[in-house]
């Protein structure tokens, strides 16, 4: 009889739950998916594909929250440091390394393998080639492939001394050439073959920077040319393949001298050319070459000694074409080529313009707050967004075009949208939401509003008529005229909890970054630009450039990351926030446009460890030590 109450009320409160849904949240502490990994869990990362990637005291685990059990698990190499596991900005990749990966390892082995974690493959294990010792492990894209370097233990005595390179196919997983750097069982002085830097992949051939020099092999293996410019870091080619750049960071680690080569390895400068400092941004145009350098100085790239030096030099002969270089008084954190210059702004203030001649456009240097958060194309002109004032100006001479700047309390925080139905720009800094007129400038203060625990808008997004602003812990909607609709607040967990959550969130404002890097990675972008100025109120459209730039690398993991950055936001409509609920701290999802509570999740738990991969709309939940829970959120 007791049993049969039980079920009774059991089935009651089944009931009155689900007649509920409608005025309350759903509650889902039963997870969609439980993966025990069967060892301690030390660290959680969240890939741009949306799988979690787990390290255990055994290895590395991946989590489709699709998946019933882990689309990978590799135990291969053991326990693993941090250091050792490198996530390849913008792929499906991961290479975990093992051992000091250099030509003074000794006899001591060094590993290294490449897992693909959307297909859960391992396509390249060192130990499996017979690898001994590994210099060097390059992904190189968009190619698509894999240069290593090092001693493999295969063939004669000899061959298994000598110094080797191999292309790896990384969509096939196979081999696709390889070649010795030096000839094996040379007699003589022992030369230092060991690889100085990335590789350069190019059409017909393969660049190896050398503490020898520079070694170029075709893609048979046979030798082509060889040089003797030494320890270079990075190499980049024009479009044509048929002008190379290699740097090389002088021995002090504090300038670079870059040199420029033939298809043929012929030095074509007669002397290479030396900047002060390390070269970030290197744009190969017609009217010439695009350096920009940076001489860091006290803490770092934004301490007040660093500065940035902007230098043109002649493609042909490598000499400096401006007489008077800019000056810059900063670190340049915004660099971007324009069809009649060089346009670039300054971390501790301050905007210019510069001809490819070396003539100043704008009449005078723009003075603008610390910290340029944004600068954009709008149909007006250039907007900037700073920490502490925003304007528009005229790209041809500098000119402002509002009267003058808006001017608020510096924040750290500000968020920014153009209201296209009303043509006017609204920006929130601080605790005051400002309407600026897209075509006078008139400047009105739309709405005066207050987020809990100081916290300030970071997202802003037009929502019909309706202006949504959002923080960790608040949710706002006003109306045109900037009456609020509601308010949202949700205390947050506390600071030791809340902190396990930052790096958790793969949201779509980081896509560019994403594209980015991929291209960039290694520098060896094959003369791909990615220092263009986008057009304002285009940052929203950051998922499909993700889904074109993943959809033009061959691959099937490639395919599947587009089409996960084809499908709509799990964000779109829903913020999640973790918050305190009234039996603990859980994870809510709450409409953008009601601001009403659609879903929460207990965790059960005063300081939670959980990743949320916000496109996709799952929630990662380290249960125990060696549990992760999943929710769809969706």
């Amino acid at each position: 009889m007791k049993t049969l109450l039980i079920h009774i009320k059991k089935a009651i409160m089944i009931v009155v739950l689900l007649g509920s849904t409608l005025l309350h949240a759903q509650k889902a502490e039963t997870p969609d998916q439980s993966y025990d990994l069967g060892a301690k869990i030390n660290e959680m990362t969240l890939t741009v594909g949306g799988v979690l990637v787990v390290a255990t005291n055994d290895g590395l685990a991946g989590i489709k929250p699709e998946q019933s059990a882990p689309v990978f698990t590799f135990n291969n190499f053991g326990k693993l440091k941090p250091e050792e596991t490198e996530f390849i900005p913008g792929s499906p990749y991961i290479v975990v390394s093992q051992g000091a990966g250099s030509k003074f390892a000794g006899i001591a082995k060094t590993k290294r393998a490449v897992i693909d974690y959307m297909q859960g493959k391992v396509i390249f294990n060192s130990d499996d080639d017979s690898w001994n010792q590994i210099y060097t492990c390059d992904v190189v894209l968009p190619q698509n492939k894999l240069i290593v370097s090092g001693i493999q233990k295969i063939g004669s005595k000899a061959e298994k001394m000598t110094p080797k390179v191999a292309v790896y196919d990384l969509n096939t997983s196979k081999l696709d050439y390889s070649f010795f750097l030096d000839k094996p069982g040379r007699v003589g002085i022992a030369k230092d073959f060991s690889v100085t830097g990335t590789p350069l992949l190019l059409k017909d051939f393969l660049i190896i920077p050398t503490a020898q020099g520079l070694i170029a092999k075709s893609h048979s293996g046979e030798e082509l040319w060889t040089n003797k410019i030494k320890r270079v870091s990075w190499l980049v080619a024009d479009k044509t393949e048929k002008e190379i750049y290699g740097f090389e960071t002088t021995t002090n680690g504090k300038n670079t001298r870059i040199h420029k080569i033939g298809t043929n390895g012929q030095e074509l400068w007669e002397d290479d050319r030396k900047v002060k400092g390390i070269v970030s941004k290197f744009e190969i145009l017609p009217q010439g070459l695009a350096v920009v350098s940076d001489v860091t100085g006290g803490s770092g790239a934004f301490a007040a000694k660093s500065e940035s030096k902007i230098t043109m030099f002649s493609a042909a002969t490598g000499e400096d074409l401006w007489d008077k270089a800019p000056k810059t008084k900063g670190y340049v954190q915004h660099f971007y080529i324009m069809d009649d210059g060089i346009l670039f702004g300054i971390y501790s203030g301050g905007i210019n313009k510069i001809s490819f001649d070396g003539k100043t456009l704008f009449k005078k240097p723009l003075k603008t707050g610390e910290n340029i958060m944004m600068m954009a194309h709008t149909p007006q002109g250039l907007i900037y967004i700073t920490g502490e004032d925003a304007n528009i100006v005229n790209l041809e001479t500098g000119e402002q075009v509002w009267d003058k700047p808006l001017k608020y309390k510096n924040s750290a925080s500000v968020a920014s949208t153009h209201d296209s139905a009303n043509d006017r720009y609204l920006i929130a800094a601080g605790n005051v939401l400002y309407a600026i007129d897209a075509n006078s400038g008139n400047v009105s203060e739309l709405s005066k509003f207050k987020f809990e625990e100081k916290e300030a808008p970071n997202t802003m997004e037009m929502r019909g008529e309706n202006v949504f602003l959002s923080s960790s812990q608040n949710m706002m909607s006003l109306d045109g005229s900037g009456s609020e609709n509601y308010h949202g607040y949700y205390k947050s967990p506390g600071k030791s909890g809340f902190m396990k959550v930052v790096g958790g969130v793969v949201a779509v404002a980081s896509l560019a970054a994403t594209a980015s890097t991929a291209y960039t990675a290694g520098m060896n972008n094959n003369g791909i630009s990615m220092n263009n100025l986008r057009n304002y109120n285009e940052y929203g459209k950051e998922a499909k450039r993700a889904s074109d730039m993943f959809a033009s690398i061959a691959g099937a993991s490639f395919d599947m990351m587009s089409q996960r950055f084809k499908a709509s936001a799990a964000t779109e409509d829903s913020q999640f926030i973790l918050t305190k609920l009234d039996s603990g701290v859980g994870l809510v999802k709450v409409n953008k446009d009601s601001g009403k509570v659609e879903k929460e999740i207990l965790l059960k738990d005063k300081k939670p460890e959980y990743k949320v991969d916000e496109y996709g709309g799952y929630l990662y939940y380290k249960a125990n030590d060696k549990t992760i829970y999943t929710y769809n959120l969706n």
